[in-house]
């Protein structure tokens, strides 16, 4: 499973992606449709058209990784908010795999250094 220190961001690129896309393809996507720069290390979600295919490509110290997920019944419930990509939370992103919907849940407020 993927590891990787709180200082890693996860975003969800909210748009559908072509499934057939690997390494250049997918960078090619963070460069250009998020705006983004792919070396930085954090992970970048993409989940296809019909919700059954997710692919998150990372950059670790040595290059490229993707980790890819495809399910054999259901879909992927991800919550969209209008934008081309969207910061998630590690436990949000646990949730997107194990097939918990966030809509909704209630959220309790907690401290974050970020709010600070």
């Amino acid at each position: 499973m993927l590891r990787f220190d709180g200082s890693v961001r996860i975003w969800l690129c909210t748009e559908p992606t072509d499934m057939r896309k690997s390494f250049n393809g997918l960078s090619a996507l963070v460069k250009h449709r998020l705006s983004d720069d792919p070396l930085n290390g954090h992970l970048y979600v993409f989940i296809n058209r019909r919700k059954t295919q997710m692919k998150i490509l990372y950059f670790d110290v040595s290059g490229y990784a993707i980790w890819s997920k495809r399910l054999e019944r259901g879909q992927f419930v991800a919550r969209f908010d209008g934008s081309v990509k969207q910061s998630i939370s590690f436990a949000e992103l646990q949730c997107l795999l194990e097939g918990i919907e966030l809509n909704n849940t209630r959220r309790y407020k907690r401290f974050s250094l970020a709010a600070v």
